[in-house]
């Protein structure tokens, strides 16, 4: 990619509406000193003495980071949290970034607040370690009211914004904000828009959606289709039937796309430079597809923001993070210069 095609690109973010659907999160990281421990007078355990706390949007909040870093103009977020602490932390979060709107926000006490808490031992001069990780989650189905309320949300939004990424982040089923009957009106609205692109990632795979633009790991790949063939081969077959793009991430063998016609394209995966933190990666995938797609990039353009991006994303360590316009043109300018 040129650097003027590189800037063609990027300069349509700042007008592009994005809509952002499904299971927000609050990341909460508690920062551990060692130096500090202590045992429990009552019990004789062990004690954690925690020296700071941040908190930031996971889950479609990391997404939405992602889209915030690229400079997108408005990004609409269509999801919940609880009338509890930890919502009020998460609002808080999503309040505090630019251009979101949070009009399709709810909050309610018949939910709790999806919290990753993630306490981390942090010593001078080694990588931040990870603790246990104590997680708040649903484990009902979605009130009826709830899912009426994001399904109307969705419809009225189809017909503002210039895509829609939607991510199911829970493991128990019609637990989250993508249920049953959103998945089917979102299949619906799909149907309805059939130039707009609509970019779904499920963690149970996505075996009972609609056709949409589907973006998975390898594993969900062969999951799916049901064969131990090589994934450029499961890909193309999966788009033609779909009849929409399809994005797989093949881990340090890059990423592969696919046309609705079912011509395949691979992004090599970048340079390991460093320790390196998987989490967050797939978030930023998604955000980098859908804002290239919406800017009008090609499939091999969108591949290569992406892959920029989740190269960036695993090299910050400690946090669920995100990569800008400034770290992209950099990473692919050096990768451009190897490859030309």
């Amino acid at each position: 990619m040129t650097e003027d095609r590189f800037y063609e690109i990027m300069g349509r973010y700042a007008d592009l509406r994005i809509a952002v659907i499904g299971d927000f999160c609050l990341d909460r990281y508690l920062e551990i000193d060692p130096a500090r421990r202590e045992s429990s007078i009552e019990t004789g355990l062990e004690v954690h003495n925690v020296t700071r706390i941040r908190s930031q949007p996971g889950g479609a909040g990391t997404i939405l980071n992602n889209l915030v870093a690229l400079g997108v103009g408005r990004i609409f977020a269509v999801g919940f949290c609880g009338d509890d602490g930890e919502g009020y932390e998460l609002k808080r979060a999503l309040q505090q970034q630019p251009g979101v709107d949070l009009r399709s926000f709810v909050q309610s006490n018949e939910r709790h607040t999806f919290t990753y808490t993630k306490p981390l031992v942090c010593e001078a001069g080694k990588t931040p370690r990870e603790l246990n990780r104590l997680d708040i989650k649903n484990w009902t189905s979605t009130p009826g009211n709830l899912e009426s309320a994001f399904i109307a949300s969705i419809r009225t939004l189809a017909a503002e914004v210039d895509t829609i990424i939607v991510l199911d982040q829970v493991d128990e089923a019609d637990t989250g904000v993508i249920t049953a009957r959103v998945r089917e009106a979102l299949g619906e609205i799909g149907e309805a828009n059939p130039r707009l692109p609509i970019l779904v990632d499920s963690r149970r795979g996505l075996k009972e959606w609609p056709p949409l633009i589907y973006k998975m790991n390898a594993r969900e790949l062969t999951a799916l289709q049901r064969s131990d063939t090589e994934p450029a081969s499961q890909i193309k077959q999966l788009a033609t039937t779909v009849g929409r793009p399809v994005f797989v991430t093949l881990a340090e063998n890059g990423m592969l796309g696919a046309t609705s016609s079912g011509e395949v394209h691979h992004h090599p995966c970048f340079p390991i430079r460093g320790e390196i933190d998987v989490v967050g990666a797939g978030d930023s995938v998604m955000a980098n597809l859908a804002s290239a797609l919406a800017a009008q990039a090609t499939i091999p353009e969108a591949l290569a923001l992406a892959s920029a991006a989740a190269s960036i994303v695993v090299h910050q360590l400690g946090t669920t993070g995100s990569a800008n316009v400034t770290q992209l043109r950099e990473l692919l300018g050096q990768f451009d210069s190897v490859t030309t």
